[in-house]
């Protein structure tokens, strides 16, 4: 599909080029600190000593490594840190993969609990905020005839809680750049799916074929499309291909794992180039086709709802990194879809209303949970009545008034207005007193700091 010229003209898309470079000349001659033990998989592994500070690991996420290597297990950092840590960013999660069985962590670790009905993992804790996460290793399942009756293209993966070895583990993940393991003893990444390459070429790719990688779980095609927006990275044209090609077989996926993987989209401050490329890619007219045809159908003028929506994404993506905000579900669900609501509502004047009949439309692809409509309702209801730069008597006790005051501030920045009735409307916000004992905290319809 390609791009409408009513695209904010600020909007950088992915590079899809590929850099083929080959790796500097010294890199695989380095020796690591240990020899490395016999291994059947060899054939398969490539190991590339020394390219990672160990100064960027968590000293916590370390700590569990080595007790249980100490225990006689294997065990890695493995996946997203690994992969942050060589593209230059400073990790905030640290997961560790390990050949020890959930119930095998949980007695070395009296800090720790077991979670997860899909497939069990431990969680060992550090403080009242702080987890690390441990995994058995596992494997792909082994593929189960079909019955009669049975669609015999039907390559769902449904139940993958199968234990496996380290190679099987990194083989079953999604992308090549998630499948590094980091072997803390022997200070060296192992790779047996070429992700170290591509983290060098940053590009996505899948590890196997990205049609049936797709088929099998699609809500890999969300996480390739965050990936890409939020690590700027580029993916590989086969990849492209196989999204575009497979995108209705979104709609066979979990709703609620559709929900949440939407909203990463719009929470890591990369919305707009998320979005943009799963617009793109016609991911968008397979959740949220109201919206996906707002866009598809944006006039060529700098003031049309297409453009407005794209730069509200934009506005917001520059909020989050300029203040550190963390938004509510509802909130930012209110900033995507509430021009898609209006086209579709016909300009409803009952914004309560006109939310319910919009998301009745795709609460059946996207399981948009109750309470994020009915806050949606109210923070359009609210944002409606906030005319002027005075904050009305009558609103003064809403607890969904904040949240309407920072829709306004989206709105302005994307429409490039002064900042100033905001800003009066934030400052009465403060002070004005609260009616409820509900702590801000869990009322989920305004932003609020980190």
């Amino acid at each position: 599909m390609p791009p409408h010229e009513s695209s904010p003209p600020e909007l950088e898309l992915p590079s899809f080029r590929i850099d083929d470079s080959p790796p500097p000349a010294d890199i695989n001659s380095r020796r690591s600190r240990r020899p490395a033990p016999p291994s059947r998989e060899d054939e398969t592994l490539r190991r590339v000593p020394g390219v990672i500070d160990e100064s960027l690991i968590d000293d916590d996420a370390a700590r569990v490594v080595r007790k249980l290597t100490r225990a006689g297990f294997e065990a890695y950092v493995v996946g997203g840190c690994t992969r942050d840590i060589l593209l230059g960013g400073r990790p905030k999660d640290f997961d560790v993969a390990t050949s020890a069985r959930p119930e095998e962590v949980r007695a070395l670790f009296r800090n720790s609990r077991i979670i997860g009905r899909r497939f069990r993992l431990v969680h060992v804790l550090f403080g009242a905020d702080k987890m690390i996460e441990v995994a058995t290793f596992r494997r792909n399942p082994q593929t189960e005839s079909p019955e009669d009756g049975d669609d015999p293209d039907d390559i769902l993966i449904r139940n993958d809680n199968v234990f496996g070895d380290a190679h099987e583990d990194a083989v079953r993940r999604d992308f090549t750049i998630n499948a590094l393991f980091y072997d803390l003893e022997r200070h060296e990444i192992l790779d047996w799916a070429s992700g170290f390459d591509d983290v060098r070429a940053r590009t996505i790719r899948t590890i196997g074929d990205p049609f049936v990688r797709f088929r099998e779980d699609p809500v890999r095609m969300l996480r390739a499309v965050r990936f890409a927006a939020k690590l700027d990275l580029g993916i590989a044209p086969e990849v492209w291909d196989a999204l575009v090609a497979t995108r209705e077989d979104l709609l066979k996926a979990a709703r609620p794992r559709l929900f949440e993987d939407t909203m990463r989209l719009l929470r890591g401050g990369t919305s707009q180039r998320a979005f943009w490329l799963a617009w793109d890619a016609g991911l968008l007219a397979v959740l949220l086709p109201d919206l996906a045809a707002l866009l598809d159908d944006g006039q060529e003028t700098p003031r049309s709802r297409a453009t407005l929506v794209w730069r509200k994404l934009g506005a917001l993506d520059a909020m989050i990194k300029a203040r550190g905000m963390h938004y509510s579900d509802e909130f930012l669900c209110a900033v995507l879809l509430e021009d898609a609501i209006w086209e579709a509502s016909g300009h409803d004047r009952d914004r309560v209303r006109a939310v319910g009949d919009f998301v009745s439309s795709v609460v059946d692809r996207v399981a948009i949970p109750r309470r994020v409509t009915e806050a949606i309702g109210r923070l359009l209801h609210v944002k409606a009545k906030l005319g002027g730069a005075r904050l009305p008597p009558r609103l003064v006790r809403s607890d969904a008034t904040e949240g309407a005051v920072e829709l306004l501030a989206i709105e302005a920045l994307a429409r490039g207005e002064s900042m100033a009735k905001v800003d009066a409307l934030r400052r009465a916000v403060e002070e004005a007193p609260r009616a409820t004992t509900v702590p801000r905290e869990r009322r989920g319809e305004f932003p609020r700091s980190r």
